[in-house]
C-alpha cells in the first residue's frame, strides 16, 4: 500500500516531505492493526515441584513433601527462579537461602533431583511428566525447610586457619608478597571454591564422621594454603591433620568431585595432602 502511494505521488510531482509523511502514516496504521490482533494462545507447560518442608515452630508437623505447580512459560529457566516464584506468588512461608543468583556465593546449595548442586545454576528439567524433588543438603541439621545448619561446617573451615601466615610478623604489611607465575598457577582449581558444602554433604565419610572428619571442601582449602608459596606454615598445617579422623576418613569415594558445581576436584587435593604427610 505504501508502495502504491509512493508511485502515485511521484507521477503527480508531490514534494518529498509530503511523500514521506504519507508513507509513514500507512506504516503506522499497519503496526496499529498488528498490535490490536489477538495474540496466539500459548499452551500451558505445568511443571510439578515436590519440596521438603519442615517448620521447627510447628511441633505437631513432621517433615513432609509439598507439591507446587508452575507454568514454565511464566518462570525463568533455573530452579531458583521456580523457588522464588513459589515464595513470591504461592507460599510465602517457603524458606531457602539465596543471594547472588550467579553461582558465586554458594548460598542456594541444595539437593535437587538426587544431586547436590546450586539452585541458581541448575536448569529446570522441562520433562513435564517428571516431578522435580528438592531437599536440603543431606545429613545436615535443618534450620527450616531448605535451610541447613552450616555451623559445624564453618567451624571446621575456621579451624584450618584459611589465610596467609608468616613467621616474621614484623614485616607483615610492609610490602607485597611476590609470587611467580608458576607458583600462582598451582592454586588454580583450588581458590575457586565457594564453600557451598555440596561436596562435603555428598560424602558418606562426612555423613558418618562429620564431627571429626573435616570433609572434602575444608581439606581442599587446607591444601590450597599448604602449597601457597607465600605461606610459612606448611609443616604446622600438616601436623594439624596427623590424627585418624581429620584427613584419613577419606576413602576416595569421589562423590565430592562428581557433584562440585564449580567443576573442582576435592578428591585430588585430598590425595595430594596424603602424599605430603
Amino acid at each position: 500500500m505504501a508502495a502504491a502511494v509512493v508511485g502515485v505521488s511521484l507521477r503527480r510531482g508531490v514534494p518529498g516531505p509530503v511523500l514521506r509523511a504519507a508513507a509513514l502514516q500507512v506504516c503506522r496504521g499497519a503496526q496499529t492493526a498488528a498490535a490490536a490482533a489477538p495474540a496466539p494462545r500459548t499452551e500451558l507447560r505445568i511443571k510439578k515441584f515436590a519440596i521438603y518442608r519442615w517448620d521447627p515452630d510447628k511441633y505437631e508437623d513432621k517433615p513432609h513433601m509439598q507439591t507446587y505447580e508452575i507454568d514454565l512459560n511464566k518462570c525463568g529457566p533455573m530452579v531458583l527462579d521456580a523457588l522464588i516464584k513459589i515464595k513470591n506468588e504461592m507460599d510465602a512461608t517457603l524458606t531457602f537461602r539465596r543471594s547472588c543468583r550467579e553461582g558465586i556465593c554458594g548460598s542456594c546449595a541444595m539437593n535437587i533431583s538426587g544431586g547436590n548442586t546450586l539452585a541458581c545454576t541448575k536448569r529446570i528439567d522441562t520433562n513435564l511428566d517428571k516431578v522435580t524433588k528438592i531437599y536440603p543438603l543431606p545429613h545436615m541439621y535443618v534450620v527450616k525447610d531448605l535451610v541447613p545448619d552450616l555451623s559445624n561446617f564453618y567451624a571446621q573451615y575456621k579451624s584450618i586457619e584459611p589465610y596467609l601466615k608468616k613467621k616474621d610478623e614484623s614485616q607483615q604489611g610492609k610490602e607485597q608478597y611476590l609470587q611467580s607465575i608458576e607458583d600462582r598457577q598451582k592454586l588454580d582449581g583450588l581458590y575457586e571454591c565457594i564453600l557451598c558444602a555440596c561436596c562435603s554433604t555428598s560424602c558418606p565419610s562426612y555423613w558418618w564422621n562429620g564431627d571429626k572428619y573435616l570433609g572434602p571442601a575444608v581439606l581442599m582449602q587446607a591444601y590450597r594454603w599448604m602449597i601457597d608459596s607465600r605461606d610459612d606454615y606448611r609443616e604446622e598445617r600438616l601436623a594439624q591433620l596427623q590424627n585418624p579422623f581429620s584427613l584419613y576418613r577419606c576413602h576416595t569415594i569421589m562423590n565430592c568431585t562428581k557433584t562440585c558445581p564449580k567443576g573442582l576436584n576435592p578428591g585430588k587435593a585430598i590425595a595430594e595432602i596424603k602424599k605430603m604427610m
